[in-house]
């Protein structure tokens, strides 16, 4: 009599077959871990200083890391995934973000790929990849636990759109990627809760980009300064409707600086940026993203919500300090 096909014992590929999950996570690891470098900072006197991670975007050796990793290095070394380590070059980093960008010689280097941390949604699979006390090429995975949250630099300013996430950092993992399921980088790996139970933080990669790329022209990042905290909101669409808003979400003040641009201005917490000198605004990084060099000590219309009823100020940003 024949065996019920249902019966029959899996194959051996089915047995070897990965569950959607772990192929994801592996898909992503397989894509972006060959351009995760290990880096090594040295003191003047020789002496080891950091150590974190850093990930290429480029084949041409640009890397992106953390601005703590490179603080007060006098010589920078990367080790790459095959074990090879090469000198390195600060192209410059800018303390306020955490963010670092790195140059290495040669071309034809591994490189990942980058996304979009604004299409990001929260309970998204995220994958962590660095090299926590000198364990290269470490994977974590989690989800993106929050969006848009707020994060004290080590300079001592606030960095806003942070992304929140479970999947768990350790010393080292500082400036490696962090990569969503279809192998894109998302976000800057910067910081975790010290006995926190899976609270790490990333700077999204949006901001990252934004970063670099004015550190690749100027070697340094020139703001204008508004003295406001905020935070990205969803922006109801009845709200967008009513004053005829394109866009889904907005830029929600939480504090005022006494005496800055902003308070002069007459802003409030609890105000909603909309736009900035005639750009829509649709989150803090867009509102970051506003504040550049060119905009400093002109009068630009800032269009908000406030209590729902729409208004516009007159803000004169000047330079950050």
């Amino acid at each position: 009599m024949p065996l019920d096909s249902a019966a029959a014992p899996p194959s051996l590929a089915e047995e070897d077959a990965l569950d959607p999950y772990s192929a994801r996570v592996v898909a992503a690891f397989e894509a972006v871990g060959p351009a995760v470098v290990h880096i090594t900072a040295r003191r003047a006197d020789g002496r080891a200083g950091g150590q974190g991670s850093g990930v290429l975007f480029t084949p041409d050796g640009y890397a992106l890391s953390n601005s703590h990793v490179v603080e007060g290095a006098a010589s920078l070394s990367v080790s790459l995934i095959d074990g090879r380590e090469l000198p390195a070059e600060l192209v410059g980093r800018d303390a306020d973000t955490d963010i670092a960008l790195l140059r290495i010689g040669g071309g034809g280097h591994a490189h990942a790929r980058l996304g979009s941390s604004a299409r990001l949604k929260v309970g998204q699979m995220v994958v962590a990849i660095g090299n926590p006390f000198g364990f290269q090429c470490t994977v974590t995975a989690g989800i993106v636990s929050a969006l848009g949250r707020t994060l004290r630099a080590r300079s001592g300013r606030r960095m806003d759109s942070v992304v929140q996430t479970d999947a768990p950092l350790n010393p080292g993992n500082s400036g490696g990627p962090l990569v969503d399921g279809a192998g894109r980088v998302v976000g800057i790996n910067t910081a975790m809760i010290a006995g926190g139970q899976g609270i790490c933080f990333a700077v999204g990669i949006d901001t990252a980009v934004d970063v670099a790329t004015r550190l690749m022209r100027d070697g340094r990042v020139r703001r204008a300064f508004l003295g406001v905290s905020a935070q990205t909101v969803p922006l109801e669409r009845r709200l967008a409707r009513a004053h005829g808003l394109a866009q889904s979400a907005a830029a929600l003040v939480t504090e005022v600086q006494p005496d800055g641009p902003a308070a002069l201005a007459g802003l409030r917490p609890g105000d909603m940026v909309v736009a900035l000198d005639g750009e829509a605004v649709a989150g803090v990084d867009d509102l970051h993203r506003a504040l550049t060099a060119e905009r400093i000590g002109r009068a630009l219309r800032l269009d908000l919500l406030r209590r729902a009823r729409r208004d516009a100020v007159t803000v004169t940003p000047r330079e950050a300090a």
